[in-house]
């Protein structure tokens, strides 16, 4: 099974870019960020007949969409939204034992603590579903360098935003005991690993970026990860997808 993620900086300029990358990787769950459209802008083109879809959009802003193909269930599954949500930022989507969510959180420069708040019930959620039982996939743009290593040398500022440690904290609060980061558990010593670069002087072209957009994964569903790669070639968005392999 193929898990991606993909903010796209505003689906209509990147509607032909994500129907070719879905037609040539084929994953069975996509999960989008930065929708930038309200469902009645949302291209019909990107509204694929083999994917369960549910988008959760707002005009120019936000937004958030969870595709699930419909060969991997029996039954569409229950698509809903925690009750923390905030400007079409998350939305959740369950079948037998197993939760997906796709999650942008705020980048913070407008409200950091608006950022920080979301950050904790978005931690409380994870460890709600863990002690249901259940085991859950977050996908998404979590707007945190996690760590050092994630951020080019050339881009590490401490008292910047993204990069704090109290922000750095909460996100360790979020993995806790619950969650793996599938991509830094594969490759923990890799330093070029990034998803984002800053849109001017060819950065994404020098690989001079943060690592910010993850998939996270409940311990026995990380356990069967095979790869997690950033996908570089794709689109023209700031952010490129993440997308990994489950035996």
């Amino acid at each position: 099974m193929k898990i991606a993620t993909w903010n796209v900086n505003g689906i209509r300029a990147r509607e032909t870019q994500l129907c070719e990358w879905l037609e040539r990787d084929r994953p069975e769950v996509v999960c989008l960020q930065e929708l930038k459209a309200e469902l009645a802008q949302i291209p019909a083109r990107c509204s694929l007949e083999e994917y369960y879809v549910y988008w959760h959009g707002r005009r120019a802003y936000s937004g958030v969409s969870l595709h699930v193909r419909k060969s991997l269930c029996d039954a569409e599954p229950q698509f809903s939204h925690p009750a923390f949500d905030m400007e079409s930022r998350i939305v959740q989507a369950q079948w037998g034992n197993v939760v997906f969510a796709s999650v942008y959180v705020p980048n913070g420069g407008k409200d950091y603590g608006a950022k920080l708040a979301f950050l904790n019930e978005l931690a409380a959620w994870t460890k709600h579903r863990h002690d249901e039982g259940r085991e859950v996939v977050l996908c998404g743009d979590i707007n945190i360098a996690r760590d050092d290593i994630d951020v080019h040398p050339r881009e590490r500022k401490a008292d910047v935003i993204g990069q704090r440690p109290e922000e750095r904290e909460l996100f360790s609060k979020l993995l806790g005991e619950h969650l793996v980061d599938v991509g830094r558990a594969l490759a923990p010593d890799k330093e070029d690993l990034f998803t984002w670069w800053p849109p001017w002087r060819n950065m994404r072209q020098r690989n001079i970026g943060w690592r910010i957009d993850y998939i996270l994964a409940s311990p026995p569903i990380a356990s069967r990860v095979e790869t997690c790669t950033v996908l570089s070639d794709i689109g023209t968005s700031d952010h490129a997808p993440v997308m990994a392999t489950v035996a």
